[in-house]
């Protein structure tokens, strides 16, 4: 039910999840994790996400500033300067753009310029954001909740207990308990700290937090900070001390580990994975919350789609356990995307190191999301995916499609052409013509100074997705005998196939665009397509398509020329 009856509104589109969505990665950065430079030239960006629009992608998820460990916060006005070229150019293309930012004033540019969908890495924590997406200015942007924080339980410092009742020893124990609420009480944090603080492919807290946590425990308790023989004094003995300097020096892991304290058998490992309740209960607990908040701001729930944040503040264990319970994230109700793109728990499973090599593991990633009821997947490799889930979804998943394809052809024997054409797309692989219109006679448009054109319109059934489709029917045109190559735009052809809409799809880039955007305006396409729809005009507009009045479409009807 997952992909029956969730949509997802954003802005001018609504997305429907009868088959998953793909969201292509688009890093105009120089510095991110697996992809940085290779698109922070403007012209090689918006090449990039052409191109990952022809090959499948449904949503360009545009980026100005790396997230990756270790990252360098980026003022918004260079943000800004990276990411607004692009947006501007792939919403004229017909895209669906999502600006992934975390500043508001760059939301709020790329919303003006068109942009569809704000993805905000901090779960839009900053009031200003929501107050911003709440809004009118906002055009009604789809917006993706990110889980950006960690989610292992908090570690305990064990305290010694003091026998001594001095008044001394009672005014140090109080120092040293206001000291510990001082260090454990958690200050105002602000967008970009929580984003240093937390949004690493890192474990909740580097190695070094810990040996801190772990000496202050040890300071505490009266104890040797030291791993390897500390006297009580705090000093050292000689071969401790030597051999914490070499590991130190070398960074060796296991030297450090063979030097340190045995581990109790109470502290071994006895399970391969943490315990899943307190990790979900974090997990779907902040997103709910936030869904919460901006429900109470004013957006509408179908305008929400959930992100757990793979690799974001989480070791490779908890993203795996994050990843098993994405049925029950689905349960929330809101779309659900998962984005475990090259992740460093990703390369873990799969024993790949160079995140560049990680596409395959990540599809595999994917594809149990899929069908645990996730409904968007964003990934860096969007053509390869592409072709992933088209190959696995038609062998998985039944869901034939309605669709309408336009017949003209001006050269020739018109009517046979039209006639041949209908045939052989009736043949295409999982596909059939469901049903045609009559052959109209139309003035030309566009161009005027050529012979009149034949025209019909064919309903057609498919499983095939939407690129696969479009490039099967311009086989129909290639083998009826049109040659594109050197042709005059608009101008006289044997035959001419366009597929006009499809069932459930909104498409852009420079191979396809869905719904046709000259739909509205074509004379001699919605008056065929009136023996189809009762009334055209209405089940458009309701697709979101704007039908012009008869006076004011091109290429006019001005006959019938016979049955198809």
């Amino acid at each position: 039910m997952a992909y029956d009856t969730k949509t997802w509104r954003c802005g001018a589109y609504e997305l429907t999840f009868d088959r998953p969505r793909i969201m292509g990665i688009l890093n105009v950065t120089p510095d991110s994790f697996s992809d940085g430079g290779e698109h922070l030239d403007t012209k090689a960006a918006i090449a990039a996400g052409l191109a990952m629009l022809d090959a499948g992608a449904d949503i360009i998820d545009v980026g100005g500033e790396s997230t990756r460990p270790g990252f360098t916060p980026v003022n918004p006005d260079v943000e800004a300067e990276r990411v607004i070229p692009v947006v501007r150019e792939l919403v004229k293309h017909g895209a669906i753009v999502s600006i992934d930012t975390r500043n508001v004033e760059v939301a709020k540019a790329c919303v003006r310029l068109g942009a569809s969908i704000v993805n905000d890495v901090t779960g839009f924590t900053d009031p200003e954001m929501v107050e911003f997406v709440s809004g009118e200015t906002c055009n009604n942007c789809g917006l993706i909740v990110v889980h950006s924080g960690g989610v292992a339980e908090p570690r305990r410092a064990h305290t010694a207990v003091t026998l001594d009742t001095s008044a001394a020893a009672l005014a140090a124990e109080r120092a040293a308990a206001a000291e510990r609420a001082k260090q454990a009480a958690p200050g105002k944090r602000g967008p970009l700290s929580f984003l240093q603080g937390q949004l690493f492919d890192e474990p909740n807290g580097s190695a070094a937090a810990r040996a801190a946590e772990k000496a202050q425990a040890a300071k505490t308790a009266g104890k040797p900070a030291g791993p390897a023989g500390a006297s009580a004094g705090g000093t050292a003995s000689k071969p401790a001390a030597d051999a914490a300097s070499s590991a130190a020096t070398s960074g060796d892991k296991l030297a450090a580990l063979m030097n340190a304290t045995p581990m109790s058998p109470a502290s071994l490992r006895r399970f391969t994975l943490p315990d899943s309740g307190p990790i979900m209960r974090r997990v779907m607990g902040f997103l709910s919350d936030q869904a919460r908040t901006l429900t109470r701001a004013g957006v509408r729930p179908e305008r929400i789609c959930l992100d757990p944040g793979a690799g974001f503040g989480k070791t490779a264990e908890e993203d795996i356990v994050i990843q098993r319970s994405t049925a029950k994230m689905a349960s929330l109700g809101y779309p659900l995307m998962c984005a475990v793109s090259r992740k460093r728990f990703v390369g873990t499973v799969s024993g790949i190191a160079e995140a560049r090599e990680r596409d395959a593991a990540t599809f595999g990633v994917c594809l149990a999301a899929l069908e645990q009821g996730a409904n968007i997947v964003r990934v860096h490799n969007a053509a390869g995916f592409a072709e992933f889930l088209a190959g696995y979804w038609s062998v998985a998943h039944e869901q034939p499609r309605r669709a309408f394809v336009a017949l003209g052809s001006n050269m020739g024997d018109r009517l046979q052409n039209i006639r041949t054409a209908r045939d052989l797309i009736a043949q295409i692989p999982l596909t059939c013509v469901t049903h045609c219109s009559r052959i109209y006679e139309s003035e030309p448009a566009y161009e005027l100074d050529q012979q009149a054109f034949a025209n019909a319109a064919i309903e057609i059934k498919t499983e095939l997705a939407p690129t696969v489709l479009l490039d099967e029917i311009m086989k129909v045109e290639q083998e009826v005998g049109r040659v594109r190559e050197g042709a005059k735009p608009n101008g006289p052809r044997v035959i001419d196939c366009d597929l006009l809409w499809m069932e459930g799809e909104v498409h852009g880039g420079n191979k396809l665009r869905l719904p046709h955007p000259k739909l509205g305006e074509r004379d001699f396409v919605l008056i065929p397509l009136e023996d189809i729809v009762h009334d055209p005009a209405r089940f458009l507009r309701f697709e979101g398509v704007d039908v012009l009045p008869p006076e004011e479409r091109v290429g006019h009807v001005v006959g019938e020329l016979g049955s198809l």
